[in-house]
């Protein structure tokens, strides 16, 4: 019996899509029907935008502090279904269950933190040149907000998204991605039980080119939120141009650890390991490049390739488990396609991995071996391109002028990382990687909600996600004069 998933349009779940229905597959275990989901289109993106359109006057005039006790209350729900939701997520997606209660418990800290900006959403109070006059600012709500959201975190990048849009004021049309629309049906579940009012959110399930493209293009959507590659963020960002429409972007990465020669080598092993391989590899801050200092270059990539072969590979449900399959076969096609290419390109050696899993329970999934290439100069395409997959190149520098110069040979900047226990090298790196996310004798991946996630170059279109900073995606500015000096008083005139 296959479980059967609805949209939610208006305040009812509808099971029917006019496109038909599509079935979610869990990609450790291809027998595993997750779900049925109905397959939507520009009609439904229709209904969710009126809806949305029609619930926005009653929503944004309820007073911020009292929305932001309604996420409050998600994020309670969230707390008391997280076990439940990361084994479905896991279903779903692939990734280990560490990871999975990683991604629910990320949404938790994002809806308290969302909560507690609704008794902030702070403005400015300023002097005024004239006498007898008052200048503030006010933060507004700016209306519809299509939601379009990736994969490889399907409740985390959804909550960073929707709780602060919500608190803002906002109503929400919400499109997950195709692989993992279960963990989005009980995102909205839970924003309904927690008394978010009818029409505020809405869920529509379908592809990029159904029901994706329709949001873009639809003029009842006042902002769209997207995250996912450079090339589609690229695409809507015309289309939201020609019609001057927000938008943010958070799009790919090509991250490198640095190691230099004074590193705590075994620390960055572990970083760079869990950098390259958590997720299977299929993060925007994945540790896709390893920049190693000449002297400890040798030494590193031999043991890192070493620790590599032992992970633990296989169904994330399993909690020995180390590393889930990748989401789909697609996704895997891709992989391998980019270590052909790395094969073929100048001198660059594959020391391990390169393959998929095959044999008893890997024939039923997406599995593949963690992979390193070593002689790898910076103009090849696997030092270059988002692989987003358990793909790792090795680049050796001479110094650290020479790693951060390699680093920032990239069209990307999301995040970034060197190990070093020299204090001055470390506020060299702070000061001249061109990155949105730099650490500092840690992985490129790990972020924490309350500092601002996005990057720079073509990581993105210089809007930032989580923290304070997430309200001035979801949030117009409105300058405020008040003259009560009971006469016409003209500024830089009556001075």
């Amino acid at each position: 019996m296959v479980d059967k998933y609805r949209n939610h349009i208006s305040g009812k779940w509808s099971a029917t899509g006019s496109l038909g229905t599509f079935k979610n597959i869990n990609p450790a275990d291809t027998r595993d029907i997750v779900g049925e989901f109905p397959a939507s289109g520009k009609e439904e993106v229709d209904a969710a935008v009126a809806a949305a359109r029609a619930a926005f006057r009653k929503w944004s005039l309820v007073p911020a502090p009292k929305r932001g006790e309604i996420i409050k209350r998600a994020g309670d729900l969230m707390v008391e279904r997280k076990e439940d939701i990361a084994r479905l997520m896991t279903r779903e997606m692939g990734k280990i269950l560490i990871e999975t209660r990683g991604d629910v418990q990320e949404g938790i800290d994002t809806a308290y933190y969302a909560a507690g900006e609704g008794r902030r959403l702070f403005g400015d109070t300023v002097p005024c040149e004239l006498p007898n006059k008052l200048g503030m600012s006010i933060r507004c709500p700016v209306g519809v907000c299509g939601v379009i959201t990736p994969w490889n975190f399907p409740m985390a990048i959804p909550t960073w998204k929707i709780f602060p849009a919500l608190m803002c004021g906002n109503t929400v049309v919400f499109k997950p991605a195709s692989d993992t629309p279960a963990t989005a049906v009980k995102f909205v579940e839970i924003l309904l039980d927690a008394g978010v009012h009818e029409g505020v959110i809405n869920l529509v399930h379908g592809t990029g080119k159904t029901v994706g493209m329709p949001m873009v293009e639809h003029p009842g959507i006042q902002l769209i939120g997207f995250t996912g590659s450079s090339g589609v963020g690229r695409i809507i960002g015309e289309k939201c141009g020609a019609q001057l429409k927000r938008l943010s972007l958070e799009l790919g990465g090509k991250n490198a650890e640095i190691v230099m020669d004074d590193a705590n080598l075994e620390l960055a092993l572990e970083g760079a390991l869990w950098g390259a391989f958590g997720t299977t590899g299929q993060r925007c801050t994945a540790t896709s490049r390893l920049i190693l200092h000449k002297k400890i270059s040798k030494r590193f990539v031999e043991q890192f390739v070493e620790k590599a072969q032992k992970l633990r590979i296989g169904n994330g449900l399993d909690e020995s488990v180390q590393v889930g399959p990748l989401v789909n076969a697609g996704q895997r096609d891709i992989v391998h396609n980019y270590v052909k290419i790395g094969r073929e390109e100048d001198k660059a050696t594959m020391l391990c991995g390169g393959e998929f899993l095959t044999g008893g329970d890997y024939d039923r999934g997406f599995f593949y071996k963690p992979t390193v290439f070593v002689n790898v100069t910076r103009g090849m395409r696997i030092a270059k391109e988002e692989i987003f997959g358990p793909v790792v190149v090795a680049l050796e520098v001479e110094s650290l002028d020479d790693a951060i110069e390699t680093l920032n040979d990239s069209s990307y900047g999301l995040s970034s990382s060197i190990y070093t226990q020299d204090v001055n090298a470390a506020f060299k790196a702070m000061r001249d990687i061109e990155a949105g996310i730099t650490y500092i004798n840690g992985p490129t991946i790990g972020a924490e909600i309350q500092l601002p996630f996005g990057g720079m170059k073509n990581t993105g279109n210089g809007h930032r996600e989580s923290s304070h900073t997430v309200l001035d995606t979801y949030t117009e500015w409105k300058s405020i004069y008040v003259d009560f000096s009971g006469k016409l008083q003209r500024a830089q005139i009556d001075t």
